[in-house]
């Protein structure tokens, strides 16, 4: 029962949260009979909180108490909060004047606390009881009237007008009356008061019942037999030094430690002034660590006692001798608290694992932390390891809050071991330390990084189609489908930097594949962008560029740029027969598509009329005369010239060309034909005559009708007397030049020869005069005049001048 009345105290510690934001400002208060069956309702506790049963259920609705027993529960489904098991007020709260049980309403999702006491009224359910069933007291027959014979006083449970209140004698004698009241000192007393003087002879015996009454309703009634015994003269009942015994004892005393000593006298002498001492324990406290010596009065331990169970203990010690006087002495013992308990930390809510996006100031573990020693020994610091991420925040009285102080990252730490420490103020102090494991939960906030800045790829040309060129590589810190990368090529932006679509990317791996065949003269090299993306919601990608390069094969022949192969007739250069060796005859120019080595050119002479008479440089491709020419030599050479690339294997083409071996260049014949002569040489030469009669005749044609429209106009000039001003010149010529043709007439006077590549052009003055340089003022007014001289047109200035003749080697 005192450890009832301990855990009682420290329930009521616990208040309301008055500053707390989370919680009720006022408590929510009941009251319940005790002795109230399980299941009886106690309130409308959902009701009076402003909640609704589903809001219960949904915040998983609670009840935390201090001490950890559970003496309501509350029905979720209904809001109400019910008697979970018998309730004993005497039990809970011994002989208080308020049995007052608090307790917390916990809510979670936002968590909400509701401070709730509950008042437990006392019934009349215990009747008052004697410490003994039988007093026997032995009583003088000289004993006067008013003579006091002191009881112990009925002890009852209960509390206010249900304890006791009335003390009779039944049946009634006319020898003894009941005496009951309050000391000065507040203490009960119970005396049998001799109302008239006894008669041994007359009753030597007699016995009666003391009756104590409470005031409940029904009255509950406990009785002691009192045996009276009258004996011959004892006129001197013991004496107690004090009324009262105070004693302090250490709570870790060892069992069989003297507590203290009581000492009773008794003037009287013989069997009459022996004393001997009883101790009775008070009601309720029927296991009692205390033992006296009946001869010596020394009151011992009999095991050790405990603070936190009594912090106080009532003893009553009753001395009598030998005539059967007694006397009666209350000892009060008080427990000194000693530092015996470690704290103890109780976890009301704890969230794992955490978001890692969580903001600073979350509320990760709410607990509170108590010790059951009292003073310096109960007072209660708490103490956080690592207060890097996590600290500890006071919330109320002994409540505190573990929250977040900074931003977590999973990827750098995945689980946070968390140790507090509670310790109190002893000496030496005692700790104890609770360990909370937090886990970290992964959200997208990291985008896939490739493990290369930037891709080069290469191809041969010419490649089979869809052909594996090699692997970009994305890794992601997250983790799940956060980490999860797929690859995919990203749209390029604008017209200009089109996506090629030859080139594809295995969404899984990575993989990156050419499609088709490529061509390296068409597409050296592309850039396309593969772009990597996590499954996380919303997905994070990344970008890198992948440069493909395409590299040649030797798959294109030498082309022949010079001379042209498919003119017809072929082309033939003219060589002077006094020309020395070395002489260049002609160059032969050709190019390849590809490149490096494959389009390095090497040129051969593969066949020629007299291999002896020329030679071709082996990378400038120079046609020259090894030697001189000599009569003995052919007019007409032809030379077939080999041009080889430098791939493997090598590819080539040939040029043919043929040179003609003239004297004079300005009469430039052809050589008659050798009886061996080609069919295709005298058709060659018809078709040159037949061009030559064709333009001869169109030069004459063109000719005369020139000469007719310059005598024409010249007669029209000569008739109407006209000159050319300047005027006039400026505005002819401005209209030639508004027109796109040139403001000055020119004629020329053509010479065609049928030699290949031997033509002569005659050049003419033209047939106006030179202009002095004009200055083109536009926009200038009709009263600005220009200074030309007027100059009259003739006949001999349209006759042509001697006209210079170039050869045909210099027009070459």
């Amino acid at each position: 029962r005192g450890r009832a009345m301990a855990l009682a105290r420290q329930v009521l510690c616990l208040s309301a949260f008055l500053w707390l934001p989370l919680a009720r400002a006022e408590p929510i208060r009941y009251s319940v009979a005790e002795e109230a069956e399980s299941g009886s309702v106690v309130g409308e506790l959902a009701e009076d909180a402003g909640l609704t049963p589903a809001q219960l259920s949904a915040r998983r609705a609670r009840l935390v108490s201090e001490d950890g027993r559970q003496h309501f529960r509350l029905e979720r489904a209904s809001g109400r909060l019910v008697v979970a098991a018998r309730l004993d007020r005497e039990e809970l709260c011994a002989q208080s004047d308020t049995c007052m049980l608090p307790f917390e309403l916990l809510l979670s999702n936002p968590l909400q606390f509701f401070r709730v006491e509950v008042i437990v009224k006392d019934i009349n359910d215990h009747s008052p009881v004697f410490p003994e069933e039988l007093v026997t007291f032995d009583v003088l027959e000289t004993s006067e009237p008013g003579s006091i014979f002191p009881l112990e006083v009925a002890q009852d449970l209960d509390i206010g007008s249900n304890t006791v209140q009335a003390y009779n004698i039944s049946p009634e004698n006319q020898y003894f009356s009941v005496s009951y009241g309050t000391r000065s000192t507040g203490d009960k007393y119970l005396e049998l008061v001799l109302e008239k003087p006894l008669d041994r002879e007359e009753h030597a015996e007699m016995g009666f019942r003391v009756v104590a009454v409470d005031g409940g309703s029904p009255r509950k009634s406990g009785g002691i037999e009192i045996s009276i015994i009258i004996l011959d003269v004892n006129d001197n009942a013991p004496k107690f030094t004090q009324e009262r015994y105070f004693a302090k004892v250490l709570e870790n005393l060892p069992e069989g430690s003297v507590v203290l000593t009581v000492q009773a006298t008794d003037p009287d002498a013989g069997v009459n002034g022996d004393i001997s001492y009883q101790l009775s324990q008070v009601v309720g406290q029927s296991d009692s660590a205390f033992v006296i010596d009946h001869k010596t009065g020394e009151i011992k331990l009999t095991k050790p006692l405990d603070f936190e169970a009594a912090q106080t203990h009532e003893l009553s010690v009753r001395g009598r001798d030998g005539g059967g006087l007694s006397a009666i002495c209350k000892v009060l013992v008080e427990v000194v608290d000693v530092n015996d308990n470690a704290p103890e930390l109780v976890v009301s809510s704890f969230s794992s694992p955490l978001l890692e996006n969580t903001v600073p100031g979350t509320v990760v573990a709410l607990f509170t932390v108590r010790d059951r020693d009292s003073g310096a020994n109960g007072k209660i610091s708490c103490a956080l390891e690592d207060q890097l991420f996590f600290s500890l925040r006071p919330a109320y009285k002994n409540y505190y809050e573990l929250v977040t102080v900074s931003a977590l990252d999973r990827e750098e730490t995945p689980q946070y071991v968390l140790r507090v420490t509670a310790a109190d103020a002893g000496s030496p102090p005692l700790t104890s330390t609770h360990t909370f494991s937090v886990d970290i939960s992964d959200v997208n906030d990291n985008a896939p990084v490739f493990n290369q800045t930037s891709y080069t790829m290469y191809v041969r040309e010419n490649n089979v189609g869809t052909v594996f060129v090699g692997a970009v590589s994305a890794a992601d810190a997250d983790v799940g489908l956060n980490a999860k990368v797929s690859y995919s090529l990203a749209a390029e932006q604008g017209p200009e930097r089109a996506r090629c679509s030859c080139i594809s990317v295995n969404s899984e791996n990575g993989h990156v594949f050419v499609l088709r065949p490529l061509d390296y003269e068409h597409l050296r090299q592309s850039e396309v962008t593969v772009s990597a993306s996590d499954a996380g919601s919303p997905p994070l990608r990344a970008n890198v560029t992948v440069r493909l390069v395409v590299l040649d094969e030797n798959d294109n022949a030498p082309l022949v740029l010079y001379p042209a192969q498919e003119s017809s007739p072929a082309w033939s250069e003219l060589v002077p027969v006094s020309a020395e060796a070395g002489y260049l005859i002609s160059k032969v120019v050709a190019v390849d598509a590809d490149s490096g080595q494959n389009s390095w050119l090497s040129y051969h002479l593969l066949r020629a009329t007299d291999p002896g008479l020329f030679s071709v440089g082996l990378q400038s491709g120079e046609v020259r005369l090894r030697r001189p020419v000599t009569e003995r030599d052919s007019v007409k050479q032809k030379l077939l010239v080999l041009v080889r690339d430098n791939g493997q294997p090598p590819l080539s083409a040939t040029a043919a060309l043929s040179a003609l071996l003239l004297k004079d260049f300005s009469d430039v014949r052809l050589p008659h034909a050798s009886p061996a002569t080609e069919d295709q040489d005298a058709s060659l030469t018809t078709y040159l005559i037949l061009a030559l009669v064709f333009v001869s005749l169109l030069f004459l044609v063109s000719t005369a009708v020139l000469l007719a429209r310059k005598v024409c106009r010249r007669k029209e000039l000569k008739a109407g007397h006209v000159l050319y001003a300047a005027d006039t010149l400026q505005s002819g010529l401005a209209h030639a030049a508004a027109a796109g043709t040139l403001p000055r007439p020119y004629c020329y006077e053509i010479s065609l020869t049928t030699g290949s590549g031997n033509s002569e052009f005659r050049f003419l003055k033209p047939i106006l005069p030179s202009l002095p340089p004009q200055h083109c003022a536009l926009g200038q007014g009709p009263d600005e005049e220009q200074d030309f001289p007027a100059v009259p047109v003739s006949t001999e200035d349209m006759a042509p001048d001697s006209a210079g003749t170039l050869s045909a080697g210099q027009f070459n």
